[in-house]
């Protein structure tokens, strides 16, 4: 049973991390490495990880090369937007491999850009391959989750959720659209420019929630404000001195004829602990009967992100041709045992 080839394509915060995961897991077996930085092309994986040891992958910026490699799938983690993404995606679907991206907006792209999503599905389904976006959120705790807690009730008038969660492991990407390290005015400006937008993907996340229970939602509405920092904090990729901004309080709302069904918040900060703020994740759900989860501390963003891409290959390489979303695959589950078991075999 040959091992699972698997291309990176990104090697910021969340694609080291997935390579990281991939090394240590049997079954799989890293064939490419994308990046656009030229400090790491020529560079072997091992030294841009820093394993102390050389594994032979060598980073290049050449991605047309690297796709012509023998591989199952591809891992593309370069950006939280549906636009942008697509130019990748089609180039990986045109080279015969499946795809998990961590972009936000990728997670159901049918809400915000339909006809992008059309295409990418029509170009999966000719080319035998399986697109999906994941990732923490969207892709799990807020609408996944949501989603598989629903399944113990008669019926469901109402679902509020929370999750106040630490942005630090994440890179500048994630930074640059919170808004972390900006002044007020700079956040201000930025959320009217669009170069600050908070948590990507409510619509997507709402969207995928009323559409896999038959909620009816019609119309979406969201309100974003600066959490202002009274202290220093700093991670690899920023800086926040006292009265910047730290991170972004969003609050997504999905309607039924007029009344709010799906309420989603989402405060997230870098180094929330130096506040005395605790994080946590907390979906409550009104109906027959109600349900009220509460996970704390919160499911930490930056590993759940690389975990759910990684454990959810062997069901995008198992599933039918086209786009899909979590709503269409099995529940993720991690990969304990060697995943070349958990890979179906196919007639020809």
């Amino acid at each position: 049973m040959e091992d699972i080839r698997v291309i990176i394509w990104g090697l910021g915060a969340m694609g080291t991390g997935m390579a990281r995961m991939i090394l240590n897991k049997k079954g799989f077996r890293i064939v490419g490495a994308i990046e656009a930085r030229p400090e790491r092309s020529g560079k072997d994986i091992g030294d841009v990880l820093e394993l102390n040891k050389k594994t032979g992958i060598i980073v290049s910026n050449d991605a047309d090369e690297v796709l012509r490699r023998d591989a199952d799938i591809v891992l593309l983690a370069t950006s939280s937007f549906t636009r942008e993404v697509y130019p990748q995606i089609r180039k990986i679907i045109e080279s015969g491999k499946n795809v998990i991206t961590t972009a936000e907006e990728m997670a159901y792209p049918w809400y915000g850009e339909s006809e992008i999503a059309a295409e990418i599905d029509r170009l999966a389904r000719e080319g035998m391959v399986t697109v999906l976006g994941t990732g923490i959120n969207p892709g799990f705790v807020l609408d996944t989750l949501i989603i598989a807690l629903s399944g113990v009730c008669m019926d469901i008038k109402k679902i509020t959720a929370r999750r106040v969660n630490d942005l630090s492991p994440f890179g500048s990407t994630v930074m640059k659209t919170q808004g972390v390290g900006t002044t007020v005015a700079e956040f201000n400006k930025g959320l009217e420019d669009g170069s600050i937008v908070g948590h990507i993907g409510f619509n997507e996340s709402i969207t995928m929630i009323s559409e896999a229970l038959g909620l009816g939602i019609d119309e979406i509405s969201q309100t974003r404000e600066p959490i202002i920092s009274n202290t220093y904090r700093e991670t690899q990729y920023v800086k926040v001195e006292p009265g910047q901004v730290a991170g972004c309080r969003h609050i997504g709302i999905g309607y039924r004829k007029g009344e709010p069904v799906i309420v989603l918040e989402h405060p997230q900060q870098i180094h929330p602990e130096l506040e005395n703020v605790d994080t946590g994740d907390y979906i409550n759900i009104e109906g027959t009967p109600n349900i009220n989860l509460a996970i704390k501390p919160e499911i930490p963003g930056g590993i759940g992100t690389m975990a759910m891409a990684v454990n959810m290959i062997p069901h995008v390489i198992n599933a039918g041709p086209g786009l899909v979303s979590m709503k269409d695959l099995p529940v993720p589950a991690a990969l304990m045992d060697d995943v070349r078991k958990l890979i179906n075999e196919r007639c020809c």
